[in-house]
């Protein structure tokens, strides 16, 4: 009886360790002076197929140079060449905490499909999983917060149809591109999902605003508390004005 009792016990204890993995889904539209609509910038930083010099990715300040500078982020997984014209994959697991951070490299060119990609997950639409030894990940429409970096492709083309919310589950996004509040809203809106961050105007979408907000995320930080802490790493990076931070960087419709 008392070993019933005890392998129920941690059958249950499993049960809700796992419950309490999240997932962060980062989709990176690769900088592409070719075909982006954007002021163009040093050759060798803007091929948007080129993820290891790529000003999103592999730069000083790209999701995933960056991010394997931060102690509390451990490079767990490293793919290329996978479908949908994503060039590389990196998964990062948090130092203490059962949260994942799978950051996808889109092919410049294909900028459209990601931005496509944003909105479906935005949606609760394409849930896949991503097998990691033991541990299952939901990604795309499955992850809890989505988050996509880039030029903001919106300016330059429209999408055929958007979805509107395909379950009951909150998901959040953080949308760091030029104007997102502004080419996004309605969209995210109609996704249901909540915009944990977005921009007002021209902005440089560096990896630094992403990290602060993530941090402030995890800690639980009410979405002002988020706010307010990516605009402060942006001030410190970009020296462009905490006032001018604060009035780029908003959170909520």
């Amino acid at each position: 009886m008392m070993k019933r009792v005890l392998l129920g016990f941690l059958c249950l204890l499993a049960f809700a360790m796992k419950a309490q993995v999240k997932v962060i889904h980062v989709l990176v539209a690769l900088c592409d002076n070719k075909n982006q609509g954007i002021v163009p910038v040093p050759a060798k930083i803007g091929n948007g197929q080129d993820p290891k010099n790529n000003l999103y990715w592999g730069c000083g300040y790209g999701v995933k140079s960056f991010f394997k500078k931060q102690s509390e982020w451990k490079l767990i997984k490293d793919s290329v060449g996978l479908p949908n014209n994503i060039l590389e994959r990196v998964v990062f697991k948090h130092a203490t905490l059962p949260v994942y951070l799978v950051a996808d490299a889109y092919d410049g060119a294909y900028i459209k499909q990601t931005t496509k990609d944003l909105i479906d997950f935005s949606a609760g639409l394409r849930k896949d999983t991503l097998i990691l030894g033991k541990v299952k990940l939901g990604i795309g429409g499955a992850a809890q917060l989505i988050c996509y970096t880039g030029h903001d492709g919106l300016m330059d083309f429209t999408l055929d149809q958007t979805p509107a919310q395909n379950d009951k589950a909150t998901r959040e996004t953080i949308i760091l591109a030029c104007y997102s509040k502004s080419y996004f809203s309605a969209a995210i809106r109609k996704a249901g999902a909540q915009p944990l961050l977005w921009s007002t105007h021209l902005m440089s979408p560096e990896a630094y605003t992403l990290h602060a907000a993530i941090t402030g995320w995890l800690a639980h930080e009410t979405p002002g508390q988020v706010r307010e802490r990516a605009a402060q790493a942006y001030h410190k990076y970009l020296k462009c004005g905490l006032k001018g931070a604060r009035n780029l960087l908003v959170t909520g419709f």
